[in-house]
């Protein structure tokens, strides 16, 4: 049998595990070792699965992630969310739907010191939503909100997803991190766009809220300081080249510790409470690449991905329909696959096909991670939708109805990006 062959069955078998609920590190690990074997027997596979795990974690740039991770969890366990809503409420809360365009603009700045859209949704969920249910907000249109901003953490850097891709494709992070603050900011201003035309249009959608005087603007405004220390800090640092990536993530994690104890914000019980968070998430994270790891290592000997390369560079068809292509295969895995297990899966595949016949590397990796903020709100899996539904008591199928119009306004910004490659090209070519 052709290894060709023998790849796209495995990863036929590897998607049906996926659907079965298998649990992806596993499930990579597990039909990359079997098809190894099969090709080139047990002990090559034992030696080439092993030298791949051990090759994937023993790496430097590796440790950006529990760095990132701890930045992530400091900033949920203390208050500097809810100092953040006050403050961005306090600035734009005077437009129409004001506490919902608080939510998203809040949600983009959280992701500017996260990192992770689950922690985005859980604080946004706990600050936002009893705030908007105090002002009679229809409960609906409130969690939609909150669904919608969530996966923006995803989007502005610093991203967990962005990181993975980049020890994926070896490509850099910080060049990276640099493509999502145009794409996100555009999302920012879409979705808000979006908040004033529903609210302006259907007013019981997000009735007005208290008055600020200019006394109390101010001091509320003083809550977005600690967010702007910490993005300049860490995103000027890798623009300017003073630190690496990596760097850059232990200054950020002790940035938000110092932050959160000058705001008196963090004690104790609440920092071991975040290390431990921090070890359970890198402890996912890594798992799920020593499975990937060993995925790859079989995908790349089956030749598939050159395969697939080939196949796209035979269609001989625009660069354009090869994106509609591509957001079509991104929609159908989003509303079947969870974000993370589809961003393993596909890059692996998809990522050498789409170099070769001239996308941008850098270009590629916002675009597939736009495409899993797309993918956390999509039906029928949609993660961010059911933790937010959880939280609300909002249902699930009335959740996802509610959110189609920020689904829409994703689109917008998905198809801007691809019209206007530079949105997520030209900052990094400044580097």
């Amino acid at each position: 049998m052709a290894p060709e062959t023998i790849g796209f069955i495995a990863i036929g078998i590897l998607v049906l595990l996926i659907l079965l609920r298998v649990w992806i590190g596993v499930a990579m690990g597990l039909v990359g070792f079997v098809g190894l074997v099969v090709m080139r027997g047990t002990e090559q596979a034992l030696q080439w699965s092993g030298d791949a795990m051990f090759s994937s974690i023993n790496s430097y740039t590796m440790t950006v992630v529990p760095m990132f991770a701890l930045m992530g969890m400091i900033i949920s366990e203390s208050n500097l969310g809810r100092d953040l809503f006050k403050a961005c409420y306090a600035l734009i809360g005077w437009i129409r739907g004001g506490l919902a365009a608080a939510t998203i603009a809040t949600s983009g700045l959280l992701g500017a010191i996260c990192g992770s859209h689950m922690v985005g949704t859980v604080i946004m969920s706990k600050i936002a939503l009893p705030e908007m249910k105090r002002y009679k907000y229809d409960e609906s249109f409130a969690a939609a909100t909150v669904c919608a901003g969530a996966p923006l953490s995803i989007i502005i850097p610093p991203s967990l997803p962005l990181i993975m891709y980049g020890i994926l494709t070896e490509q850099s992070v910080g060049k990276l991190f640099m493509s999502g603050i145009i794409p996100g900011v555009a999302m920012i201003a879409v979705f808000i766009a979006i908040v004033v035309i529903m609210c302006t249009r259907k007013p019981s959608l997000g009735p007005k809220a208290d008055k600020m005087t200019p006394r109390e603007v101010g001091k509320a405004s003083l809550g977005i300081i600690p967010v702007v220390i910490l993005f300049v800090a860490v995103l000027g640092g890798i623009y300017t080249g003073v630190f690496t990536t990596t760097e850059s993530g232990a200054i950020g994690s002790t940035g938000a510790i110092i932050i959160a104890l000058v705001y008196k914000s963090l004690n104790g019980k609440k920092f071991l409470l975040a290390l431990k968070e921090t070890a359970m998430v890198v402890g996912m994270v890594f798992s799920l690449l020593l499975g990937t790891y060993i995925f790859i290592r079989f995908i790349t000997y089956s030749k598939v991905p050159f395969a697939f390369s080939d196949f796209l560079v035979g269609l001989d068809v625009p660069l354009p329909v090869m994106m509609l292509a591509l957001a079509v295969i991104y929609i159908v895995l989003g509303m079947i696959i969870p974000e993370i297990p589809m961003l393993l899966l596909t890059v692996p595949i998809i990522y050498p096909a789409l170099v070769a016949i001239g996308f941008d590397s850098i270009w590629v990796g916002i675009y597939i991670v736009l495409m899993m903020a797309l993918g956390a709100v999509t039906p029928p899996i949609g993660m961010v939708v059911f933790i937010v539904s959880g939280m609300s008591k909002v249902s699930a199928p009335k959740l996802f109805k509610a959110v189609v119009p920020f689904i829409v306004g994703d689109l917008v910004v998905i198809g801007l990006l691809c019209a206007f490659p530079a949105m997520a090209t030209y900052i990094p070519s400044l580097m």
